[in-house]
């Protein structure tokens, strides 16, 4: 789940929806796996120069330290991230959300034959990145991929360079559909989101229609009324059953969202050249 808006208290978004992130900790309706409890985080720009990170490799609906944080935490670009692995070790370090400087990146899927493949997809990554890569995770590998490819500077095109470059490194390894992917990143100010397979069948993404349309749709909703104009969310299952709050990113897309004019667009990797 990613949040940009208003500031808002991170138990708005974690634990008051019926359909909250803590909810489908436990009982996700369109994830690859129902049970998600190999650990979580969350990650949120408040007063600092980068943003602030709380994660633990308890299960998500157990963790009374997140309970007990979520009623203070008000910001305004808040990320969320439950984890079931896909094959690396349950440990902090493996965690979403990922952080490098002002930079935070969650991943949802996997980079397929990544048991044969990462010792020459994590030597592709800028030797001045590679001594902050922290974990063992395709995700985290990918993160610091598309920040070697520019991140900070084209973010669009850092990702398709990096999943061009992933694509093209499994290709050759002999495996089949490599890249499995949504992912959400943000330097604090706008947040891009990707959806996108080799296979070109995604893990569920959505976005929540523009606030001011909602709240005349559901007058009754109460928490509506306090979220400003600016306020998006994005998440991988919609966290209330409200008729029209919710809209699926298309396949092999790609979008930004910032104060202003929301963008998407549809996403093609760039294989190395």
């Amino acid at each position: 789940m990613a949040y940009s808006g208003a500031p808002i208290l991170a138990e708005e978004l974690l634990f008051k929806p019926k359909h909250s992130l803590i909810d489908q900790s436990l009982h996700s309706r369109l994830g690859a796996t129902t049970t998600n409890g190999d650990g979580f985080g969350i990650g949120w720009y408040g007063e600092g120069t980068e943003p602030a990170m709380f994660k633990s490799i308890e299960p998500a609906w157990n963790d009374r330290n997140l309970r007990e944080i979520a009623g203070q935490i008000r910001t305004p670009l808040f990320f969320a991230h439950i984890r079931a692995s896909t094959g690396t070790p349950v440990q902090r370090s493996n965690c979403h959300p990922f952080r490098h400087g002002r930079w935070l990146w969650m991943h949802n899927g996997a980079l397929r034959g990544f048991h044969e493949t990462r010792r020459d997809l994590v030597t592709a990554i800028d030797p001045a990145l590679f001594s902050d890569l922290e974990g063992s995770t395709d995700s985290e590998t990918l993160f610091f991929l598309a920040m070697t490819f520019g991140l900070t500077e084209e973010p669009f095109e850092a990702v398709a360079r990096a999943v061009g470059f992933v694509e093209d490194v499994g290709h050759a390894h002999g495996i089949d559909d490599p890249v499995q992917m949504t992912v959400a990143t943000s330097d604090g100010e706008s947040t891009w989101i990707f959806r996108y397979s080799s296979e070109r069948h995604s893990r569920s993404l959505f976005y929540s229609t523009e606030i001011t349309r909602l709240q005349a749709l559901h007058p009754e909703v109460e928490v509506l009324r306090r979220l400003g104009s600016e306020t998006r969310l994005v998440v991988s299952e919609p966290l209330r059953d409200l008729p029209g709050a919710w809209n699926e990113v298309p396949e092999s897309s790609a979008g930004v969202v910032r104060p202003g004019a929301d963008e998407l667009r549809p996403f093609h990797p760039i294989a190395p050249t």
